[in-house]
C-alpha cells in the first residue's frame, strides 16, 4: 500500500480540521483547549483509506500565528500541501507564512481547498478562486487544482478526494531501504501500554522488537509495539504516520524534535553547513545573527555564520554555516526554516549540505568550492570529498555523514576505487582512503624512515609505532584539502598497516618484527665504533653472571656516551646482550652456560631454591633473584612456592 502525507496550511479559522474532519471523520483536534476554544493549538492527526492501496495521513497544523512552531514540527514530512483559503474571507498573513514555508521547504505539490463556499455568493467565489489563483502564480501550485468546498454541506468534497487522489499518485515514496529515521513530534505515556511516541516515519521501517536509539539523548529503546495510522501493525515503512510503543525510556525524558534511528549510526551536530534563502519579504540577515532554527520536529537558536560575511539581503541567496545551541540529528538534504529571534517572523530556511563540517574562515574560496559539489547532490562527488577531507573515513562514518544504507555506501566507494580515486582498506573493505593522500602517505613514510636513519645512523630501524606517532603530523599536510585549520589527527593502525605494506610492495622500506628500515639498508660502524662494540661485548662476556651497570661499562670507552648508548642498543637487537632488569644486561653466552648448569642440576634434582641457586652460580642476591624472575619468564623454571622446578 502507498502512503501520502498531506498536510493542511491556512490561516486560523478557514476551516482546516472541519473539512479535515468532513473528509476522514476523524476530528484532528484532540486537545479540550482546543475544542473550546475552536482553534487547533497542537498537531492533529487523521487518515483516509482512497482503495486501490492508496492511504492518506493528514496531519492538521495550527493557522494561529502564536503556534508556527507547531505547525512547522507537521510540515517537515509532508508529500502534498492542502492550502485552505475561506471563500468570505479571501488570503490572509497566515494564509501568506505558510505558503512560504512550504515552498522553502521544498513541497513539490499540493492544491487549493476553497472552503466555506455555503458562506459566500458565487460572484464571490469567482473573486477569491481569482485571487488564489493569481497569489500562487509561478510557485509550485501554479496550475494546481483549486477545489471550492464545504465541509458543513458536504459540496465538492468527492472532487476533493479524486484530486487528492491524483496527486498522491504522482508523490515519489519516501525511500524505506535508507536508515531507519522518525522525528518525534509526541511522547505521552499510555495507561497499561507506557511510554509511547509518535512523528512522520521519513526514513527506513521498524518492526516490533526492534532496537533503536533516541538521539541526542543517548538512549536505546526496544519497540514493544507499533501503530500505523491508528491501526496496530507489525511494521512501519517510510511515509506512514506511526506511533511506537518503547520500553527503556520514559515519555518524560523524551521532547519534540528527538529522533529516533537506528542505533550506532548517527551522531548528533550542533554545527550544519548549508545553502540559505531569504524571503523577499524579510529583514536583511547579518553575518553572526541569532535566529530560531526549525528542522524535522527539532526547534532551537542558531548562529548564522555567512560565509562571505556582510549581510545577505532579502531575497537572497548564500552559503553559510549554522551554529546550534541544542545537538540533533540532521542529515544532508534535510529542509529547515529559519524565523527572526525578536519580533518572531519567517526569514527564509534552506537545505542542509553537510552536518558534521569543521569550522570555516571567513570568505575562504576552498569552502565555497566544497560546497558547491555538495549542493550538486552527486552522491559520489560527496563521498569522494568526504574521504578526501578526512584522509580515511569507514564505512560507517559515511553511513553518519550521507544518511544512507551501508551497501549503498560501500557501492559507491567500490565505484570509486574502481576509477582509481580511492583506496580500500580491510578485506574486505571497511574503511577507504583518498588514493592522493594514500599514496602520499606511502612517500611520507618512506622520507620519515630516512630522516630516522639520518638522526641514528647506528640504529637498524625506527619502531612501528614510533613512526605511526610521527606520521599523525603529516598526514593533514598530504590532504589535497588541506589548510593551516586543519587538525592534528592520530593515524589510524588500519590506514597505517596499508600504507606500510604498499611501502614494502615498492621495496621502498623493510619490516622486520616491529622495526621498520629503508630497503636495504645496513648499519656500518666506523672503526672506533667497531671497536667500542667489541669492547661492550668483551667487558659483559667476562663479567659472566657478576656484570657490571651499564653505566660503568660504556663510561669506559672511546666514543662519546649517545654513540655508545647506541651501540649498546644495536648489542641488545642483535640479542648478543640481553636485558634481564632494568639495570642489569648478561651476555648471551652466559645465559647459556647457566642453562646448561640447570640441565646437568636437573639431572639430580630437578627443584632448586634461591640459596642453591646462589651456590650453583656463585653471584650473590642482587643477580639471583632477577636471573631466576628471568628464568621463569623464559620457561626454563617455574615457581612453586619458596622453590623453583627445573622444566
Amino acid at each position: 500500500m502507498k502512503h501520502v502525507i498531506v498536510g493542511t496550511a491556512g490561516h486560523i479559522d478557514h476551516g482546516k480540521s472541519s473539512l479535515v474532519l468532513a473528509l476522514t471523520g476523524t476530528d484532528p483536534d484532540r486537545l479540550e483547549e482546543e475544542k473550546r476554544r475552536g482553534i487547533t493549538i497542537d498537531l492533529g492527526f487523521a487518515h483516509l483509506d482512497l482503495g486501490d492501496d492508496l492511504q492518506l495521513g493528514f496531519v492538521d497544523v495550527p493557522g494561529h500565528e502564536h503556534f508556527i512552531k507547531n505547525m512547522l514540527a507537521g510540515a517537515s514530512g509532508i508529500d502534498v500541501v492542502m492550502l485552505v483559503v475561506a471563500a468570505d474571507e479571501s488570503i490572509k498573513p497566515q494564509t501568506r507564512e505558510h505558503f512560504d514555508l512550504c515552498r522553502l521547504l521544498g513541497v513539490q505539490r499540493g492544491l487549493v481547498a476553497l472552503t466555506k463556499i455555503d458562506l459566500a455568493d458565487r460572484d464571490l467565489v469567482e473573486i477569491v478562486r481569482l485571487e488564489v489563483q493569481e497569489f500562487v502564480a509561478g510557485s509550485f501550485l501554479d496550475g494546481a487544482p483549486i477545489v471550492p468546498v464545504s465541509a458543513r454541506t458536504g459540496e465538492g468534497l468527492d472532487r476533493l478526494k479524486e484530486e487528492l487522489r491524483g496527486l498522491s499518485l504522482a508523490v515519489t515514496p519516501k525511500s524505506a531501504e535508507r536508515p531507519f529515521r522518525l522525528p518525534i513530534d509526541r511522547a505521552f505515556v499510555m495507561k497499561g501500554f507506557g511510554t509511547v511516541v509518535t512523528g512522520t516515519l521519513i526514513a527506513g521501517r521498524v518492526q516490533r522488537e526492534a532496537e533503536l536509539e533516541v538521539v541526542p539523548l543517548g538512549r536505546r529503546v526496544r519497540v514493544r509495539g507499533i501503530q500505523v495510522h491508528n491501526r496496530p501493525a507489525d511494521e512501519a515503512r517510510a511515509g506512514q504516520r506511526t506511533a511506537l510503543n518503547l520500553a527503556g525510556v520514559e515519555a518524560k525524558e523524551i521532547t519534540r524534535g528527538m529522533v529516533l534511528a537506528d542505533p550506532d549510526w548517527f551522531a548528533a551536530t550542533r554545527q550544519l553547513d548549508c545553502v540559505l534563502s531569504l524571503l523577499a519579504s524579510a529583514r536583511p540577515l547579518r553575518h553572526r545573527a541569532r535566529v530560531h532554527f526549525h528542522c524535522g520536529t527539532a526547534e532551537t537558536v542558531a548562529e548564522v555564520a555567512l560565509l562571505d560575511g556582510g549581510e545577505l539581503k532579502p531575497g537572497g541567496r548564500a552559503y553559510a554555516q549554522l551554529r546550534l545551541a541544542e545537538p540533533g540529528l540532521f542529515l544532508p538534504g534535510d529542509r529547515f526554516i529559519i524565523r527572526q529571534f525578536s519580533p518572531l517572523a519567517t526569514l527564509g530556511g534552506g537545505v542542509i549540505l553537510d552536518s558534521q563540517p569543521p569550522r570555516h574562515r571567513l570568505g575562504d574560496a576552498r569552502v565555497r568550492e566544497r560546497l558547491e559539489v555538495l549542493e550538486r547532490g552527486d552522491a559520489e562527488a560527496a563521498i569522494e570529498l568526504w574521504v578526501r577531507e578526512s584522509g580515511e573515513l569507514s564505512i560507517a562514518a559515511l553511513v553518519a555523514r550521507s544518511g544512507r544504507r551501508p551497501r549503498e555506501v560501500s557501492g559507491l566507494a567500490a565505484s570509486l576505487a574502481a576509477k582509481g580515486r580511492l583506496k580500500p582498506l580491510g578485506q574486505p573493505p571497511n574503511a577507504w582512503a583518498d588514493s592522493i593522500v594514500f599514496n602520499a602517505l606511502v612517500g611520507a613514510l618512506a622520507d620519515q624512515v630516512d630522516h630516522f636513519h639520518q638522526a641514528n645512523p647506528l640504529l637498524s630501524g625506527i619502531a612501528k609505532e614510533d613512526l605511526r606517532g610521527r606520521l599523525a603530523g603529516v598526514l593533514p599536510a598530504v590532504s589535497r584539502d588541506s589548510g593551516p585549520h586543519r587538525p592534528r589527527r592520530p593515524l589510524s593502525t588500519q590506514l597505517f598497516n596499508a600504507a606500510l605494506d604498499a611501502a614494502v610492495a615498492q621495496h621502498k622500506i623493510e619490516a622486520a618484527g616491529e622495526v621498520v628500515r629503508r630497503a636495504g639498508r645496513s648499519i656500518a660502524l666506523t672503526a672506533e665504533e667497531a671497536a667500542a662494540k667489541q669492547q661492550i661485548s668483551q667487558a659483559f662476556e667476562a663479567a659472566g653472571l657478576a656484570v657490571p651497570s651499564a653505566t660503568e661499562v660504556l663510561g669506559a670507552l672511546p666514543v662519546d656516551r649517545q654513540r655508545a648508548e647506541k651501540i649498546l642498543q644495536i648489542l641488545l637487537r642483535e640479542r648478543v646482550l640481553v636485558r634481564v632488569a632494568d639495570n642489569l644486561i648478561f651476555h648471551a653466552a652466559a645465559l647459556d652456560r647457566l642453562r646448561e648448569a640447570l640441565a646437568q642440576r636437573k639431572t639430580e634434582d630437578k627443584f632448586i631454591d634461591v640459596a642453591t641457586f646462589k651456590a650453583l652460580t656463585g653471584v650473590s642476591r642482587k643477580y639471583a633473584i632477577p636471573l631466576l624472575e628471568y628464568l621463569d619468564r623464559e620457561r626454563v623454571t617455574r615457581r612453586e612456592g619458596d622453590r623453583r622446578i627445573i622444566l
